[in-house]
């Protein structure tokens, strides 16, 4: 780990448990936000199936693909 990463490693370390807890959630609702607007509108796509398509879509042929969003069809 680089000197950097140490002292920002440290640094998150001496904060309490329920801070820790709290910068993490932060982070996430951050992040979930990010990717949220990275959606496209007009798909008419549930934010789930979005979701999936976004993160795992590749990894899936298209008769899979279908199969996992008829399964995430409702939010």
């Amino acid at each position: 780990m680089s000197d950097m990463g140490e002292g920002y490693r440290r640094m998150v370390m001496s904060f309490l448990p329920s801070e820790r807890v709290l910068m993490a959630g932060r982070m996430f609702s951050t992040a979930m936000t990010l990717v949220r607007a990275g959606f496209d509108r007009g798909e008419g796509l549930s934010l789930r199936q979005r979701a999936f398509l976004r993160f795992y879509g590749r990894d899936f042929r298209p008769a899979e693909q279908a199969k996992i969003l008829k399964t995430l069809e409702t939010d």
